[in-house]
């Protein structure tokens, strides 16, 4: 960007807003800037790192919302080793 271009865009943004508007809006953007840039040199020290943990979801009751112990059947398909053939009757 030249500096024609910022010129325009700073003669846009006075008539917008106004003559008494401009110099709050510039502190503004420019106190943004030092502490966007002082948080870019010393990160904040306060943070805590959590560790994250998985854990196996449970199943809970809607009621209670205690975990609930779920009994799972299983059907085994029974298979015929030695099949036997019936005589077809033709009539």
């Amino acid at each position: 960007m030249g500096p024609m271009e910022i010129l325009l865009i700073v003669l846009a943004i006075a008539l917008l807003f106004g003559a008494k508007k401009l110099p709050e809006i510039m502190k503004g953007m420019g106190q943004g800037i030092k502490e966007f840039k002082k948080e870019v040199k010393e990160p904040v020290s306060t943070t805590v790192q959590h560790t994250v943990v998985d854990v196996p979801s449970q199943q809970l009751d809607p009621a209670t919302g205690q975990p609930v112990t779920v009994v799972r059947e299983t059907t085994v398909a029974k298979v015929q080793t030695n099949p036997v053939q019936t005589p077809v009757d033709r009539r």
